[in-house]
């Protein structure tokens, strides 16, 4: 006999992923808020209205010491949506939720960087078991090797406008390619690499997921905030001859480094 388990009343239940950006913070916690304010000083809004998940995986810390981070980072409007890699027992009622499970690299395979001129920096068997002996004809065939399938290509996306003041490209999956202008106040966010035909004044954040090899392209380098696999540099941190100009940026270990474009 078939029976109904569901009715109307029934609520739906959904999974669903996001993106989120992960601060990890470093002791002592005092320096590391003032690098944050610092950073935030220098590209107004990027922590606004944004899920921010907090790992605190590799920090030796104290309950009291979680919530008084915790109530920093809320006098700053830094949301936090979830903590990753806390013990049990620095968890109580109020916090935001444990949190894991989150992928912080690509799925893709990165592959190994070009070689490019010098570049001026920007930022910072158990034995075997005796076998019966087993005529000719009773010997299995010989399996075939066959070679692994190529992992599939990095997806790309083409946005074919300028991104204005106050929007939000993310794509996590792949590069991103802009056909035009990113405003001050916009931000691109990729899982690849950022390549935008027009003046970049707004953020470009490339390798989102843990992609090293990722890069930066633009036509004119105006730029806020620019990221590579969390690695960021903002604009007075940029040398002056590279303003205006068409650049390439890369990351070589913690360090952005850049190049004008012929």
């Amino acid at each position: 006999m078939t029976k109904v388990l569901t009715d109307s009343r029934s609520i739906r239940i959904k999974g669903r992923s996001f993106l989120a950006m992960v601060l990890s913070p470093d002791m002592p916690l005092g320096q590391w808020l003032v690098k944050l304010d610092d950073l935030a000083a220098r590209s107004a809004g990027f922590f606004l209205e944004r899920p921010i998940v907090l790992d605190v995986t590799d920090l030796a810390i104290d309950r009291s010491e979680l919530k008084g981070l915790l109530a920093e980072l809320a006098q700053r409007n830094v949301r936090i949506m979830g903590i990753e890699g806390a013990r049990p027992s620095l968890f109580e009622p109020g916090m935001p939720p444990a949190m894991k499970g989150g992928r912080p690299a690509a799925d893709f395979e990165a592959t190994q960087q070009e070689s490019v001129a010098q570049p001026e920096p920007v930022a910072h068997q158990k034995p075997a078991a005796q076998q019966e002996k087993v005529t000719e004809e009773a010997k299995p065939a010989p399996v075939e090797k066959t070679m692994p399938e190529p992992l599939p290509m990095m997806q790309s996306i083409i946005i074919r406008e300028p991104v204005r003041s106050g929007q939000s490209i993310i794509f996590p999956e792949g590069d991103v390619t802009i056909v035009g202008s990113v405003a001050s106040g916009a931000e691109v966010i990729a899982g690849g690499s950022v390549h935008i035909y027009g003046a970049l004044r707004g953020r470009a954040l490339a390798g989102s997921l843990g992609n090293s090899s990722a890069r930066i392209f633009c036509r004119k380098l105006e730029a806020e905030l620019l990221a590579i696999d969390g690695i960021y540099t903002t604009a007075d941190e940029m040398p002056t001859d590279l303003q205006g100009q068409a650049v390439q940026l890369w990351l070589e270990g913690d360090e952005i480094k850049a190049q004008k474009l012929v």
